[in-house]
């Protein structure tokens, strides 16, 4: 515990060199390449910082809101880098970084979680029943995406106005349908969740063994600084990927749905492999599997909705190949977690899904 504790410490303070690199980068012009990576790394300690502080307040703040807490900011970076390259109009980015948000916890975090926790452990348990409700949500959130797809593709011509009101209603249905499922998770069924709140106030317990109870206002600062710090790294990372990732000969495909997924999530890719390596899968599908859902049922509908207030009229119309990837990615994740529990081998074929599915982009002439 104190090694992977350590891990994430050393990330979280050694990496924050990278924020005035990433500035004089940008101000002195050392090219779009610099810029992207240093700002790309700089985002990575921004984020643990943030995911620590919402784990800390959670703490201090009790279950309820603290599950609260962590369901609204559990994304809030992959939200925050949305926004930026949203306002910058590259909305083909942020439609791509959409999927491949859902794509990269389901497979690559639950994958990499169920790999490294089989390694030491033979095999892991996990409650079915929470893995199948986020399941059975994820599936609803599929249709969601894949409609507007579909009527685009079965109808001769389709005026821009009906997929704008399509995908708006849509949004307004998966936020309700958000709301819907912290109702169930926090209030009607919240036992059926215990075990992973328990886990993680023993874990930040543990981990804060300095006090016995953190400092409250300490911790909404640094939550307050980590956003602030994000949001001003991402518009210089949203600044420089469209040249940067077009001198690499990258696709806008590939790069929303493959690079800022890792930008992004790196704090929760952290916490989701290191609770499974203590052996509590419950906490890390719970991550892996509620981040996805975050993503499709509140951060997209948002971006929908902002989107359209601020000028940049983005729908939930996604790249064919795009959906195709999202209902390979949720039928695996669901197959694999139906039993409740998991092993290195189903670990190793999460991750082999991603990485077939990852050249797939990459090679997409997008």
């Amino acid at each position: 515990m104190s090694i992977n504790m350590s891990i994430k410490k050393i990330i979280s303070l050694g990496l924050l060199v990278f924020i005035p690199i990433s500035i004089a980068a940008e101000k002195l012009e050392w090219g779009a390449l610099v810029v992207f990576i240093t700002a790309a790394i700089a985002i990575v300690p921004l984020a643990i910082w943030l995911s620590t502080a919402t784990e800390e307040v959670a703490v201090i703040s009790g279950p309820s809101i603290g599950a609260l807490l962590n369901a609204f900011f559990g994304n809030a970076t992959e939200l925050i880098i949305s926004l930026v390259a949203l306002k910058a109009g590259l909305i083909d980015i942020v439609k791509a970084s959409i999927t491949g948000t859902i794509i990269s916890n389901l497979l690559l975090v639950m994958g990499l979680s169920m790999l490294l926790g089989g390694l030491r452990y033979k095999e892991q348990e996990f409650q079915p029943v929470v893995a199948r409700v986020n399941g059975s949500t994820m599936t609803l959130a599929v249709v969601a995406i894949v409609l507007p797809a579909t009527v685009i593709s079965t109808s001769n011509v389709v005026e821009p106005s009906a997929i704008s009101h399509l995908s708006t209603t849509v949004a307004i249905v998966m936020i309700a349908v958000y709301l819907m499922t912290l109702l169930f998770s926090l209030k009607t069924h919240s036992y059926l969740y215990d075990v992973g709140v328990v886990e993680l106030e023993e874990g930040t317990e543990g981990a804060g063994a300095h006090a016995a109870k953190p400092n409250l206002w300490l911790w909404i600062g640094v939550l307050l600084i980590a956003t602030i710090g994000v949001a001003f790294e991402s518009e210089i990372f949203v600044g420089a990927v469209e040249e940067a990732t077009a001198g690499l000969g990258l696709t806008p495909l590939f790069t929303g749905v493959i690079l800022l997924p890792l930008v992004g999530g790196a704090a929760e890719y952290v916490t989701a492999v290191t609770v499974a390596m203590k052996n509590n899968m419950d906490l890390s599908v719970s991550v892996a599997m509620g981040s996805s859902l975050l993503v499709a049922l509140l951060v997209a509908p948002m971006l929908v909705l902002v989107g359209q207030a601020i000028g940049q009229p983005m729908d939930l119309n996604f790249n064919l190949f795009e959906v195709i990837a999202v209902v390979i990615a949720v039928a695996v994740a669901n197959l694999i977690s139906l039993d409740g529990r998991s092993n290195w081998l189903e670990g190793t074929l999460l991750l082999a899904t991603y990485i077939v599915l990852g050249a797939a982009f990459y090679f997409h002439p997008a």
